[in-house]
């Protein structure tokens, strides 16, 4: 046995105690980063910070369709339908008889860009409706006259999902954003689509209860937009997907009665329930639909409680091989309380330490000036029990050298610092450049193999010697296949996007993979499904799409590719 593990004798007995071995180190203490978040905006003085230059709507993106151009009896239509027009109506088109006070350009660019500031629209009506009976109003309207609409969360999207490509009316959820009933038996939770995450979140806690997903963006995603783009996060692994958690959807279809269609909502025939088997399960084909069949406006979901014992640890790993046997190893001695299994590479950390200016939790430089890092995180009842689980698994891992170093939290404080090494990853590419970031998901063990493919496509193209590209990082969730590829660039540019697209699609199909986990397709990736889904599969998907979408009023341009236009019989 090395001599360093001899230091690991008893390590299980001495958990209560937390006398960690010598090479599992108690957590640094400085404090942590903050989860990126940004307040609701106003329309005064859009609080998000975007550059003055106008970017794209997004490549390969088909001409704007015949759509209705707005006019000022649309505008008067639609202040019509919300009971405060005064709040709920932003436009830039003017009134002809002073009924309401038009806006600059500027009161809608936080709407019309995305966050990233990569994908810009040009919408001139911007509606917050306070109930679903006002967006069933807007969209009968909508239906009637062929306006295109965008629907819109917190606008924290990758793939410019939710804002508008050319002029579509942006409906916004923001202002729905109240929890309507909580079941303390069950755990059932039902709330607006509007309602943001963390603000759920801070409701269930002192209930006892937690939301089953957990995103950076927490502080502003809405809980439909997360149900419209499957979002999985950081504790899939534990909790599993929406399309198992959550048991009923209220949505508004976009047809010429504006149907509210309730299914698995309290109050509802049948109402909120974890069995139901009557009919096809209508709620599924609004998870991952990116608001292409409908407009979430409500939603019940199933809480697990809140654990009252969790433990981090960040483990230093020599290389990607070694990550997989630490997730095989992890699986195995933790079992069910195995909340989170995150990793991220050399590159990431140095990118974080940079940004954050925090010092490495570890002692010394990896072998060969690089390593791997995997974040281990358990959630039970008993933390004796839990402790003492984890401390085998890392006396295990020591002595089988295959870790090289680790360090465990203590408190509160650490653990929050330790998942900002994790969290604070897409912060901070996205403070050293202009961030190509693409969602993928495949075979764990062909994941990092990706990363490295591109390093070298990307020097064989010149991008890194020129310092078109500064950094590609890699990072992701190991638990369910997910990899993460930050290519952080110096500008937006179109060279770097041809050398990236499609080739990094077709390097994912060559893998089996899927080009979108959980970040979307949106306008980014829609002329691309076709690497992951077959010819037939697309068809049905459009056929789904006309039928819920006769008209194609919601969110064009996006999700699918353009449908194909029969060709004439010869």
């Amino acid at each position: 046995m090395p001599a360093r593990s001899t230091a690991l004798a008893g390590l299980a007995r001495r958990q209560a105690a937390r006398q960690l071995p010598a090479a599992i180190r108690p957590a640094f203490t400085t404090a942590a980063t903050a989860r990126p978040s940004s307040s609701s905006l106003s329309r005064a003085a859009p609080l998000r910070a975007f550059s003055s230059t106008p970017r794209r709507a997004g490549g390969n993106v088909p001409a704007r369709a015949d759509y209705k151009k707005l006019t000022a009896a649309d505008v008067e239509a639609f202040k019509s339908f919300l009971s405060t027009p005064a709040s709920s109506l932003f436009t830039t088109i003017a009134s002809p008889d002073g009924s309401w006070t038009p806006v600059n350009e500027d009161d809608l660019i936080g709407y019309n860009k995305d966050w990233m500031d990569k994908y810009v629209g040009h919408s001139q009506l911007l509606l917050k409706p306070k109930s679903t009976e006002e967006v069933s109003k807007i969209m009968a309207y909508c239906y009637k006259e062929r306006i295109a609409v965008v629907p819109q969360g917190g606008n924290t999207g990758l793939v410019g999902g939710g804002t508008p490509v050319y002029d579509e009316v942006i409906l916004s959820t923001e202002a729905m954003k109240e929890v309507r009933h909580f079941d303390e038996v069950s755990g059932i939770l039902t709330a607006d689509g509007g309602a943001i995450l963390e603000s759920l979140s801070n409701y269930l806690h002192p209930k006892g209860y937690m939301m089953p997903l957990d995103l950076g963006a927490k502080g502003s995603c809405h809980i439909a937009g997360n149900i419209s783009t499957n979002a999985g996060g950081l504790r899939l692994l534990r909790y599993g997907s929406l399309h198992g958690t959550v048991l009923g959807i209220e949505a508004v279809l976009p047809d010429e009665k504006g149907t509210i269609l309730s299914v698995g909502m309290p109050g509802g025939r049948g109402g909120a329930l974890r069995k139901d088997n009557t009919g096809y399960d209508l709620k599924q084909l609004f998870i991952g639909a990116e608001g292409t069949l409908g407009i979430v406006t409500g939603v019940s979901i199933m809480t697990p409680r809140l654990s009252s014992a969790v433990n981090v640890a960040v483990l230093s790993v020599p290389d990607f091989k070694g990550v997989q046997k630490v997730f095989q190893e992890t699986r195995g001695h933790l079992g069910e309380i195995l909340s989170a299994f995150e990793f991220w590479d050399q590159e990431g950390l140095e990118l974080v330490l940079h940004h954050t200016g925090q010092k490495t939790p570890f002692e010394g430089e990896p072998e060969g000036g690089r390593a791997f890092y995997v974040l281990i995180e358990t959630s039970g009842s008993n933390n004796d029990h839990d402790s003492e689980k984890l401390g085998s698994l890392l006396e295990h891992l020591l002595e089988s050298e295959v870790i090289a170093d680790g360090v465990l939290a203590q408190d509160e404080t650490q653990v929050a610092s330790l998942w900002s090494l994790r969290e604070s990853m897409p912060e901070a590419a996205g403070k050293l450049g202009k961030v190509y970031k693409y969602d993928l998901s495949m075979p764990v063990k062909d994941m990092y193999s990706l990363v490295e493919e591109a390093r070298v496509r990307f020097e064989e193209h010149g991008l890194i010697k020129d310092g078109s590209i500064k950094s590609v990082v890699g990072y992701g969730h190991i638990g369910d296949g997910n990899l993460h590829i930050n290519i952080v660039a110096d500008r937006w540019d179109e060279k770097i996007e041809k050398t990236i697209e499609p080739w990094i699609y077709e390097a994912t199909a060559a893998r089996s993979g899927s080009i979108s986990a959980e970040h979307g397709l949106g306008v980014m990736k829609a002329p691309y499904v076709g690497y992951s889904k077959s010819d037939e599969s697309i068809d049905v998907m459009q056929a789904i799409r006309k039928l819920f979408d006769p008209r194609g009023i919601l969110s064009p341009y996006k999700y699918l590719p353009p449908v194909k236009e029969p060709q004439a019989a010869n």
